[in-house]
């Protein structure tokens, strides 16, 4: 198998027999993003010196003898983690100039497992989108149809994966930003329950949805990443404190026994036949790895949108206020008085969505709406973690489609708010109760777009989840395709 095609653990067992020096295969991806970004618009920052420096001192710890499981091995990351030395957009006019001085928990983490950074990727400003057309730095094109999106918000990490950009990016997720443009571009793409990834240096959306995750090709590559980026972290108030897993241990284990629960709301109307047929496809390859499937009810789960779109933009209108053009990031170049400065700079500096987010939330949070419209969401979203408890009591995981559909054409819904966010129908019941979830492929529909198939497990059921990802992955082949470029 070609550097390009390689999987982590093979990436990894190449540096490990010195067959491959770090520095040759970042330069080999570092090649292929010079070839393909232009077309794909997936890395918003490259900086060919500061990768290969990071490669140069992870060939200094192996030929130590120092090297842990991924010392080597390049990674990608959203433009949404602070790094230091490297640019930190998340996708805003607002920090079109911010350079990081510090690094984001996550990113320590990579550093600290010598894992060299092959720059920065394109993302919906701030996350908030679904099609990855919010970016300040242009729309980011889906590898299989550049005519189409990538999904978003982690759009960029998406697409750079699917074309092979990178072997493996880290993304974010506050109602489906890692799974579903991980189902529009045929890759894997895992959320992990709220809090075992540290925030700390993830730029603020939503601050009780927002999760970092891994994506990459194959669930066991996931598996690996997730290893890394876990760790208690006490500057993250939400950070969890409990032992280090090993997320591979249970990879191999056969599925017998294990009892997938189907939603009969993720079935019902709205859902592109494409996507049922190859879901249910997908459960029939299941059941003959031993798997038994039942049905389950999520009953709140059609309140998931309105719910999440009332309290999201409640946070991020609080988290964006510290976006005010006085102590870094875009100021705008003329006003009368301080006021003026805030105002203009916002006006200049945020984007559609992101005004639209704002407004919405400093609406729901204003005197007179607060009980009829936050009070009454958090309510709902007590309702909705409620239903999933229920379910976990007869199933031990939560099958169906990642998204209604597959990719959709750019502008297609751009014009349309709600079309948009009926995107991640299917996606947010898990950030609203806190649940680990994650999206891999299973199929193709009548146009040649990739499908997703959605497992969603009980809190710090990481471990299940990737090993029906896994086993499943070794019974199918769709996760190995890739869209010709």
């Amino acid at each position: 198998m070609s550097l390009t095609d390689a999987s982590l653990a093979a990436l990894a067992a190449q540096l490990s027999a010195k067959s491959v020096s770090s520095r040759e295969l970042t330069q080999h991806f570092l090649d292929r993003i010079g070839t393909l970004n232009s077309a794909i618009n997936a890395f918003v920052t490259v900086d060919a010196e500061k990768s290969l420096a990071e490669a140069a001192a992870a060939d200094a710890l192996i030929a130590a003898g120092r090297a842990v499981p991924l010392t080597g091995v390049p990674v990608a990351h959203k433009d949404i983690f602070c790094a230091e030395g490297w640019l930190t957009t998340c996708g805003s006019k607002m920090l079109a100039n911010f350079v990081a001085p510090y690094d984001a928990h996550v990113i320590q983490r990579f550093k600290a497992a010598g894992m060299p950074s092959l720059g920065k990727t394109n993302m919906d400003e701030f996350a908030m989108g679904s099609s990855n057309e919010t970016s300040y730095f242009g729309p980011v094109k889906n590898p299989w149809d550049p005519a189409r999106v990538p999904g978003g918000s982690s759009g960029g990490a998406a697409a750079a994966i699917a074309a092979r950009m990178a072997p493996a990016a880290t993304g974010t997720d506050t109602g489906g930003s890692i799974r579903q443009p991980a189902a529009f571009t045929g890759i894997t793409g895992l959320k992990p329950t709220y809090g075992l990834v540290s925030r700390y240096g993830m730029i603020a959306f939503a601050s009780s949805l927002d999760q970092a995750g891994p994506m990459a090709k194959s669930a066991e590559d996931c598996a690996l990443l997730l290893n890394v980026m876990t760790g208690f972290d006490p500057n993250d108030s939400t950070s969890l404190e409990r032992s280090k897993e090993d997320y591979t241990r249970d990879l191999d284990k056969p599925l017998a026994g294990l009892r997938v629960g189907l939603p009969r709301e993720f079935f019902a109307d709205g859902l592109n036949s494409d996507v049922a047929r190859a879901v249910e496809a997908a459960v029939s390859d299941l059941r003959k790895l031993g798997a038994a499937a039942v049905e389950v009810s999520l009953a709140n789960a059609g309140l998931a949108i309105p719910v999440y779109y009332v309290l999201a933009p409640a946070e991020a209108s609080s988290n964006l206020s510290r976006f005010d053009g006085v102590r870094y990031g875009y100021r705008a170049p003329e006003y009368t008085d301080l006021n003026d400065m805030y105002a203009k700079t916002r006006a200049q500096g945020f984007g559609a969505e992101v005004k639209r987010r704002i407004l919405i939330g400093a609406y729901v949070l204003s005197h007179g709406y607060y009980d009829a419209y936050y009070l009454q969401a958090q309510k709902i979203r007590r309702l909705i973690a409620d239903d999933f408890a229920q379910a976990f009591k007869v199933c031990d995981l939560i099958l169906g489609p990642t998204t209604p559909g597959t990719a959709f054409r750019l502008g297609e819904k751009s014009g349309d708010p709600v079309k948009m966010y009926l995107n991640d129908l299917y996606t947010i019941p898990a950030n609203l109760a806190g649940l680990p979830g994650m999206s891999l492929p299973c199929g193709f529909d009548s146009h040649n777009l990739p499908i997703g198939l959605q497992l969603v497990g009980n809190y710090f059921s990481e471990a299940t989840m990737l090993r029906v990802a896994h086993q499943y992955q070794r019974a199918t082949d769709w996760h190995t395709r890739m869209p010709t470029l």
